[in-house]
């Protein structure tokens, strides 16, 4: 009998061990998450941190004022002057317009441009494929532009140059500022501004040599002066312009019987064909080989040269213009002084 109680007892003892084991845990995951479950602004909680405030500027251009907001991340661009200021600036956009030569785009930047969504040409941008992309920052030209500007700003902040051509400095200088690059946009000008002085310099008494410089287009041509992308980096590399050239004026159609006002020492002309088209070199070649051609000085010294559209003209970009003090100095190493 004694045996009994003492067995029953055993079997007690184990299950109040086990009762109270589980109580234990019970009590301890009521513990855990009671504290889980404490509200943000109990005594032992640490104040939550305010998001950081967005960096908003002021950007002043061409259509008034526009706040852009911090760095922007997503643009596009609907000048082919914008698209290389981008790519010097280490930015490659979500869309941008499509080359004037190329397919879609100039062969100087078409490495750069992989991935990057064609949105029509300047003269008709595409605004739906615009949309779409939900840019942050939209950069063009009020010359090509200014009618749509308000479609553009209903998408994103839009910025918008006066013009195109001679402004390329200063517009670089204002996507720069949109961009919130100015300090890095300082220094590609300042690199510019070094590589156009020293490569002027090494042309020595040749940087005195009368240059001339024309554009043909399909059946007409245009005596190109001093406002125009080209004429703004032969002026800063310091090569004299013909008397005639030689005007803040950005150029002027002439005639084929006016042919003889490109005369110079050297005569620079590019030809506007577009894709594969050649009328506008036959023009070229038609109009030299007039009389009143042949006769002139630049003519019967062999100093005539056809040179590349896309990096003399069109293009019109930052890329474009070292391009083009390169391709300067290669014409002037076979130009008799």
């Amino acid at each position: 009998m004694i045996f009994i109680i003492t067995k029953i007892g055993a079997e007690t003892v184990r299950t109040l061990k086990t009762s109270a084991l589980i109580i234990m845990i019970l009590t301890l995951l009521t513990a855990c998450t009671s504290n889980e479950a404490k509200p943000a602004n109990s005594e032992n909680s640490q104040p939550s941190k305010e998001p950081a405030a967005v960096e908003t500027r002021t950007i002043t251009h061409a259509m008034g004022d526009t706040k852009v907001e911090g760095t922007p991340q997503k643009i596009v661009v609907l000048t082919t002057q914008g698209t290389e200021t981008l790519l010097e600036l280490g930015i490659k956009p979500v869309g941008a317009v499509k080359s004037w030569i190329g397919d879609p785009w100039y062969d100087h930047i078409k490495d750069q441009m992989e991935g990057v969504t064609v949105v029509g040409d300047e003269t008709q941008p595409n605004m739906e494929l615009i949309a779409s992309l939900d840019p942050d920052l939209i950069l063009g030209t009020k010359v090509r532009q200014e009618k749509i500007y308000d479609q553009l700003t209903a998408i994103a902040p839009t910025v918008l140059t006066e013009n195109l051509g001679d402004s390329m400095i200063e517009n670089f200088t204002l996507y720069a500022q949109a961009l919130n690059l100015e300090e890095k946009g300082q220094q590609v000008l300042a690199d510019f501004d070094k590589l156009t002085k020293e490569a002027g310099a090494r042309l020595g008494d040749k940087a005195k040599l009368e240059v001339s410089l024309a554009r043909f287009q399909a059946g007409k041509a245009r005596a190109y002066y001093k406002q125009n992308f080209a004429g703004v980096v032969l002026d800063k590399m310091g090569i004299a312009r013909t008397t005639e050239q030689n005007q803040e004026k950005f150029a002027e159609e002439i005639t084929k019987e006016q042919i003889s006002e490109l005369d110079g020492d050297v005569l620079f002309y590019f030809a506007s064909d577009r894709s594969g088209e050649t009328a506008a070199s036959d023009t070229a070649k038609e109009w030299l080989a007039d009389p009143i051609a042949k006769n002139m000085k630049v003519n019967k010294n062999g100093q005539i040269y056809q040179v590349d559209e896309a990096i003399w003209n069109s293009a019109g970009g930052m890329i474009a213009a070292k391009l083009l003090v390169a391709d300067i100095e290669k014409y002037f190493q076979n130009i008799k002084g």
